[in-house]
Parts: C-alpha cells; sequence; structure tokens
C-alpha cells in the first residue's frame, strides 16, 4: 500500500507526458487511484484485491458499468506500470479479464421548436436591455448559445476559444478538442456570426484578464460551470426542456445534420470525433424519428 501511495503521482506524471493525456483526464485517473487508495486501508494487497474492489464497487456502491470499466482500466495501467518500473514482484491485475456490455444510450436532444425559442429569448434580452452591464452580458450570452447550437462543439471547447482562434476571412474558429487535437469549424449561419462578432464588438467595452473569447464579469475565462448556469438560466426563462442541458444542443445539432442529408464521414468530423462509431449512435436517433413520422403521417396505413 505505500508503494501504491508513493508511486501514484509518477505514475500520473508519465502517463500524461507518454500519452499527451489532458488535465481533465489525469485528474479523473488520480480520483480513481485515491478511491482504490481508500479501499486499501482496510483491505490487504494481495492477489485478490482487484476482484474485492470490483465486488465493492458494484454490489456496495451500486456503480454503473461504465464508472466500474473506467476505474479497471486505470488499475490496469497503473499496476502495469509498477510492475514494469520493478516496484512489485506481482502484477496483481494481469490476471483477471473483465468483461462488461456498456449500455448505449441514445443521445438526448431538443425539439428544432424548443432550439428555436431558446434563440428569440436570448435575441430579445440582448435587445431589450438598457443597463450596460446587462447589455454586455445578454450579448455575450446569445453569441455564446447561438455559437453552441450552430456548431455543436463541447462547452468545454467554447470555453477554451481564443480571439486567436478566430479566422475572419473564412468565417471559421479553431477548436482546441479532446485529446488535444484541433480541428476547424466554420459558422455557416449568418445570424450567428452577426451575434459573434457583435460580441466581440462590445467585449473590448470591459476590462479583461485573458484572451479568450468568451469571459466573465471579472474579464476571466467564462468556466464550464459559467456556460451551463447560462444555459439554464435561459431555458427556465423561455420554458423549455427543464431536465436538458447545453450538451444537448450537441446531440441536437448532429442529429439534425445527419437527418437532413449529410454523411456520416462529415458529421465525424465536425464533432471531432475519434471513431466512426461514436457518431453512428445518432444514425439511431433519426432512425427514431422517421419511424414517428412514418407512422403518423403515411397514408398507406389508412388504406
Amino acid at each position: 500500500m505505500k508503494c501504491i501511495k508513493l508511486k501514484s503521482d509518477e505514475f500520473l506524471q508519465v502517463i500524461q507526458s507518454t500519452k499527451n493525456l489532458s488535465d481533465k483526464t489525469v485528474l479523473a485517473y488520480r480520483s480513481d487511484l485515491n478511491d482504490f487508495q481508500a479501499f486499501l486501508q482496510d483491505n490487504e494487497l494481495d492477489e485478490t484485491i482487484i476482484l474485492k474492489y470490483v465486488q465493492m464497487l458494484s454490489k456496495e456502491r451500486g456503480l454503473k458499468d461504465n464508472t466500474v470499466c473506467r476505474k479497471l482500466i486505470t488499475l490496469k495501467m497503473f499496476f502495469g506500470f509498477l510492475y514494469e518500473q520493478g516496484y512489485t514482484d506481482v502484477n496483481y491485475y494481469q490476471n483477471h479479464h473483465f468483461r462488461y456490455k456498456k449500455e448505449r444510450r441514445l443521445p438526448k436532444t431538443l425539439a428544432v421548436k424548443e432550439t428555436s425559442k431558446l434563440l428569440t429569448h436570448l435575441t430579445d434580452c440582448a435587445a431589450k436591455e438598457t443597463t450596460e452591464f446587462e447589455k454586455w452580458k445578454s450579448i455575450r450570452n446569445l453569441a455564446l448559445i447561438d455559437v453552441l447550437i450552430s456548431t455543436g462543439i463541447r462547452i468545454a471547447e467554447a470555453s477554451n476559444i481564443s480571439l486567436g482562434d478566430i479566422i475572419y476571412s473564412e468565417r471559421t474558429i479553431l477548436i482546441h478538442g479532446k485529446g488535444r487535437k484541433q480541428r476547424l469549424i466554420y459558422i455557416s449561419c449568418n445570424e450567428t456570426w452577426n451575434n459573434l462578432t457583435r460580441w466581440l464588438k462590445v467585449r473590448k467595452n470591459r476590462p479583461t484578464n485573458t484572451d479568450k473569447v468568451f469571459v466573465n464579469r471579472f474579464g476571466e475565462q467564462l468556466s464550464i460551470h459559467g456556460i451551463e448556469y447560462i444555459y439554464n438560466s435561459a431555458k427556465t426563462a423561455c420554458g423549455i426542456n427543464e431536465k436538458s442541458t447545453p450538451h444537448y444542443l450537441r446531440h441536437t445539432f448532429a442529429t439534425n445534420l445527419l437527418a437532413n442529408g449529410a454523411d456520416l464521414r462529415s458529421v465525424q468530423e465536425i464533432l471531432g470525433h475519434s471513431s466512426v462509431a461514436t457518431t453512428e449512435i445518432y444514425t439511431e436517433v433519426t432512425t427514431k424519428r422517421k419511424k414517428q413520422v412514418l407512422n403518423k403521417y403515411n397514408y398507406r396505413n389508412k388504406l
């Protein structure tokens, strides 16, 4: 146990540098290792420790298979590291083989009418606010949500957009995605582009301490929690799906691209998915909607 506690930091440093992992991913690995170390306080480190840990996660905590799988991936890498570096004489993980069927959940979306309602509300707010600060904030909120709707980018990606990432001549934005992968996103909607450029002009009216495009009232980078707060406030005010999150906008964007005839490979590139298999789940959503339309409107059903 002492070895695990001392070497976890070294392990995290090694995988972050060799696998080019993001800080967020490393933080998740650290959380998994801390959780396992806490488990070791009441359990002896031997060849049965992994099995006992998995049983505890599944039966006592009732964690979902996806969460258990993620923790096991962390432990597999960690124990492999300890053994390869000579810190342990035994790889306590190597003789274990776990099989979990991951639940494949369909992405949740907003109806097009709800998205339109959200945009209309934010547009009205930007037009009617009287004080300088409220006007500044409303224009920012409109530009932010419109960019999310129009491009399908993740909120973390929106938070990280810098002024230098905007290519005005091409109407594109350089997006810094997961796994430190970059992609260019074109702003196809004139209104979205106008809302964004309007915000960039108004943004100069208050002092800032960052080159990030979207900033908070203190001039700092707008965090993902700040974006979630803006979305939640807007959804409540305009009365759309109360369970929705900003990520619904990404799902809605992708689903409607496919429903309108876009090819799967292009949608994969636009969303920044590493595998087309991740994108394929959106085809199931569009098929479901087509079935609903055909069941309701196909004249052949009544013949």
